[in-house]
């Protein structure tokens, strides 16, 4: 007798799955090779070609770090360079003729011990040298080269004796020319603010976003400056306040990547499009995080190091490399 097969029972259909916001948005993440060491509130500086991190902190023990380690996007490795003279968290710093300036930074926690100290990196020589302080001794300040010229934008001057959630916060410009070697006020930052990301573009300064005090006093503010006029303009603000921010030159963006507040650490990335004057949306991180770099080499832009989580935990290794499949 021929066996008779029961019917399978009738399925519903799966459900379609909801679009991914995200996966709309335009360009890409990848992992790179990771840095040699894990570490938080760094700068990262791209010169000759390749990616420098300086610097930085790892909370459990070492607010200080003089690490340089250098990364060369073509073979996707790491090596270590010469190191800082003296370490700092929270330093900034700008790549001119072929040597790289960093600028200030914190040498305790909780951006206590600002200090004044600026060196230059010969990057052909791999050798540091001081040059003139600043003005004023500062941590978490943009810093950018224009027109043969080094600018170091706002920051905090927090000491000892301040309560770092509120106070210290400065607008403070300054100017360093390497013909003379000497530090010049310029006009400050209309509102004082640190944390925030400094990109030159087209012969002016962007500054964007940083809080003004506390990691609940987050700012969406665009300002440019523009040294003919020795002047500050208002722009179009930032779509997503943050503070702790890192900022880029990438295809006709000024990239504003990551950031901290008192709840998260952000994933957002955003893009000022220097052509239409307007902020677009872009592809997120795959994580958020802080006190990280971000410099581009060719097609891609790279993020690298900083927190995972608020508060310095989860300090990462990490590299990022974000590529646009336009321009």
């Amino acid at each position: 007798m021929a066996t008779v097969h029961s019917p399978e029972p009738l399925r519903e259909p799966a459900p379609a799955m909801p679009p991914d916001p995200a996966a709309a948005l335009p360009g890409t993440w990848t992992v790179k090779s990771p840095m040699p060491a894990v570490r938080n509130e760094v700068i990262a500086v791209a010169a000759t070609g390749r990616i420098f991190v300086l610097g930085g902190s790892l909370r459990q023990n070492d607010y200080a770090l003089t690490r340089n380690e250098e990364y060369d996007p073509a073979t996707d490795t790491w090596r270590a360079r010469a190191p800082l003279p003296s370490g700092a968290s929270h330093m900034a710093a700008a790549a001119l003729d072929g040597k790289i300036y960093a600028i200030g930074g914190f040498i305790g926690r909780d951006h206590k011990g600002p200090v004044d100290r600026v060196f230059e990196y010969d990057v052909a020589a791999d050798s540091w040298r001081a040059l003139a302080p600043l003005g004023t001794a500062r941590g978490s300040v943009g810093a950018v080269a224009l027109d043969g010229k080094i600018h170091a934008i706002a920051g905090r001057v927090t000491n000892e004796t301040d309560d770092w959630h509120s106070k210290g916060v400065v607008g403070t410009h300054e100017v360093y020319d390497p013909a003379t070697g000497a530090w010049t006020p310029a006009a400050s930052l209309p509102t004082a603010r640190d944390h925030l990301a400094v990109v030159a573009v087209g012969g002016v300064i962007h500054a964007i976003g940083g809080r003004y005090g506390s990691n609940d006093q987050m700012s969406d503010l665009h300002d440019v400056y523009d040294p003919a006029t020795r002047s500050w303009r208002p722009a179009p603000p930032l779509p997503t306040a943050r503070g702790a921010v890192a900022g880029a030159l990438y295809q006709g963006l000024i990239l504003v990547v990551g950031g901290e507040d008192e709840e998260r650490t952000y994933t957002e990335n955003e893009g000022y499009d220097l052509e239409s004057g307007r902020w677009r949306r872009l592809a997120p991180m795959p994580g958020g995080r802080h006190g990280h770099g971000a410099a581009v080499v060719g097609r891609s832009a790279y993020v690298v190091g900083g927190a995972l989580q608020r508060g310095g935990r989860g300090a990462t290794d990490e590299l990022l490399a974000y590529t646009l499949s336009e321009g």
